[in-house]
């Protein structure tokens, strides 16, 4: 098992589209194999600062779900217009 850290700065103003993507992001990640669970948190300091965690059966399932065309789409997205800067991911084995 292991826990994905994945960090999102967002522009500011774009904080519910981030949010109502992440919805729709969630069912892909639910039908992705090895994926357990995975959560939103928001940072109560900066209101553009995102974490979304996530539970991996090993670390070669979720390696795999980042290189399909669906996680390719939703990253395009995002680096065209929502995010303020390169997001930032860290993998914690357990």
């Amino acid at each position: 098992m292991i826990t994905v850290g994945m960090n999102y700065h967002v522009i500011e103003g774009k904080q519910q589209d981030f949010e109502d993507k992440f919805v729709a992001v969630i069912d892909a990640l639910k039908a992705a194999e090895g994926h357990s669970s995975s959560v939103l948190w928001k940072d109560t300091a900066d209101g553009a600062s995102y974490l979304i965690t996530s539970e991996w059966s090993e670390e070669k399932a979720f390696m795999e779900f980042i290189k399909s065309e669906g996680f390719r789409e939703v990253t395009d997205w995002g680096k065209e217009q929502i995010l303020s800067g390169r997001p930032q991911h860290k993998i914690y084995k357990n």
